[in-house]
């Protein structure tokens, strides 16, 4: 099946993926939150297909925007159920990928740094994965 995205689905994916990485980075702000963002963000970098050629692009299209993490979670959650909806109405497997990708995203970024994850980051990785699973 061919994956035909267009410029606004493709922002939506970047929003979604590094908006992710954005809200964990924020939830862990008592811990190490650029080792999070650096960490998610190379991540995302890594992945393959499709879904990697979309993050990987260059682009100034990427709104994280918000001046809390309330308002940053406001704009990415949904993000993120509409990027899986938009791909899974394509293609279930890049749905898939791209599942994946932001799941090992907020995962790198959770073991970022030594111990357990905080408490703010568990809870964060649950509602990105919830967001994630809504579509």
């Amino acid at each position: 099946m061919s994956v035909n995205l267009t410029d606004q689905d493709k922002s939506v994916l970047r929003t979604a993926a590094y908006g992710a990485v954005s809200l964990m980075s924020a939830a862990g702000a008592a811990d190490s939150p650029h080792k999070i963002a650096t960490h998610g963000s190379i991540a995302l970098a890594s992945a393959t297909g499709l879904i990697g050629h979309v993050l990987a692009a260059k682009t100034k299209d990427i709104d994280l925007s918000g001046k809390t993490v309330a308002d940053l979670a406001d704009h990415v959650l949904p993000a993120l159920t509409a990027a899986m909806a938009a791909l899974k109405a394509q293609d279930l497997a890049e749905a898939e990928n791209f599942r994946n990708a932001v799941v090992v995203a907020i995962d790198a970024g959770a073991q970022a740094h030594k111990g357990q994850p905080s408490p703010a980051l568990i809870d964060m990785a649950r509602k990105i994965t919830a967001a994630l699973d809504a579509a």
